[in-house]
């Protein structure tokens, strides 16, 4: 079953759910053919993907953020402001209860800042906060 896993993963996965789904109604099923560890690391790999997207999320929204703090008179400036929130919004339906703990602000803020352009327009940007100045529940919000 691992040549399937390491072959084909779309036909692996979906053999073993139907294993899974057999097993669960109480029919039988040959229990060799249930790949144990890969269908446990996938299960955890489902967790960290989740993880991932949300900070992901959340570290473009501050980019965008960033980006509308540092050059508040840009033409684009509404857009990142509109865009931040869109992320916000995405990164609040992909946060669960368990992330919090493992979601790095400060780590995903100075990310941000680093992504941020020497100069935009030709213009440099504005002094923006060196550290994060919000909260990982003011982030989940919609507020500006």
């Amino acid at each position: 079953m691992s040549d399937l896993y390491e072959g084909d993963i779309l036909l692996w996965s979906e053999r073993q759910a139907d294993l899974l789904r057999r097993r669960a109604a109480g029919e039988l099923v040959n229990e060799t053919e249930l790949d144990w560890p890969n269908i446990a690391e996938e299960i955890e790999d489902v967790g960290r993907s989740e993880l991932r997207s949300c900070r992901s999320l959340l570290r473009q929204a501050l980019r965008h953020m960033l980006k509308a703090e540092a050059w508040p008179l840009s033409r684009d400036a509404p857009t990142w402001r509109a865009d931040a929130i869109d992320f916000r919004r995405q990164a609040r339906d992909a946060f669960a209860p368990s992330m919090r703990q493992k979601i790095g602000l400060a780590g995903l803020y100075a990310d941000a800042l680093a992504a941020l352009p020497d100069t935009l327009d030709d213009q440099a940007p504005m002094l923006v906060p060196s550290s994060c100045p919000f909260t990982l529940d003011e982030l989940l919000t919609d507020a500006p």
